[in-house]
């Protein structure tokens, strides 16, 4: 059959114009020479595409089907072309990211003055938000998301992943003692969420053998808030690397229950609605970031 791209763009550009001489204009070619390529495009598929009439153009059941695909192939092509452009050219204009506070304080912001630096032109605007965003509402480029994607409206493309471990700080630990099982956490003060619940179960099995669910003492909706109450001694919490690897290192925190700990690592995706081609802005942030947190990034 072999289809060529030639013939697809033709048979959407009349789609979109409306009327073959409209089309012709549009893609700088002949009246004449549109209507061959069209008349090729059907032959191949053994189906008509359009009714032709004296006043207009119509698609038949089997264009409007076979013009959707046509412009995804389309897009995918578009796509690609724009994704080598953005490797020989400045990438420009308003980049809209958002992230939950933790990721944007510990990840995203050290990495702003590198990207900004490579990429001048381009203007970012970040927004955290604790909860899951609309994208289209809040006009966001890209977000940030960690953990199972639920949206599947989205696109997404892994950015990395990050370890989830028990932490405590030295204080703490000298005051309440380290416990040396999991059965010890039942008299220790445990920092958790409000919500999700699933970010109460932890790394470590119960009595049962399955992953341990427990409930807080201390509880916040915020990762950052738990974060700061860890530091000031008030219990134990489970964080994700991305957020506490310079607390680890600095020894602010410090690890509990490492050998009982099971090795669950939270997913990092960079999130987008891409109903055209990916601007060159927002791929280059993203393969920026990728490059950032290769393996390994957040292990002390």
């Amino acid at each position: 059959m072999k289809i060529t791209l030639t013939e697809l763009q033709a048979f959407a550009a009349v789609v979109d114009t409306g009327s073959i001489t409209a089309a012709a204009e549009h893609l700088e070619q002949t009246i004449s020479g549109i209507s061959r390529t069209l008349g090729r495009l059907e032959a191949k598929l053994e189906t008509t595409l359009l009714r032709r009439t004296t006043r207009r153009l119509e698609l038949t059941e089997e264009g409007a089907t076979f013009l959707g695909r046509a412009r995804a192939i389309l897009d995918s092509v578009e796509e690609a072309e724009e994704q080598m452009a953005a490797r020989r050219q400045q990438p420009v204009g308003r980049l809209r990211v958002d992230a939950a506070t933790p990721f944007m304080l510990h990840v995203i912001v050290p990495r702003i003055a590198g990207f900004r630096e490579r990429f001048p032109k381009v203007e970012l605007e970040l927004a955290s938000n604790e909860g899951i965003t609309d994208l289209l509402e809040k006009r966001t480029d890209v977000a940030f998301r960690i953990g199972p994607l639920k949206d599947s409206t989205l696109h997404a493309r892994p950015v990395g992943t990050s370890r989830l471990r028990l932490l405590a700080s030295p204080a703490y630990l000298e005051r309440a003692g380290a416990p040396k099982q999991v059965a010890d956490l039942t008299g220790h003060s445990l920092l958790g969420f409000t919500q999700p619940e699933s970010l109460n179960q932890w790394p470590v099995r119960d009595a049962g053998g399955n992953p341990l669910h427990i409930r807080p003492d201390l509880a916040s909706s915020s990762g950052e808030t738990l974060r700061q109450l860890a530091l000031a001694g008030e219990g134990i919490v489970c964080l994700s690397d991305f957020m506490t690897a310079g607390d680890r290192k600095a020894g602010h925190l410090v690890q509990v229950l490492p050998k009982s700990t099971l090795d669950v690592r939270q997913s990092i995706n960079a999130v987008y609605y891409r109903n055209t081609t990916l601007a060159s802005r927002i791929t280059c942030f993203i393969d920026y970031m990728v490059d950032a947190l290769a393996p390994g990034t957040f292990e002390t």
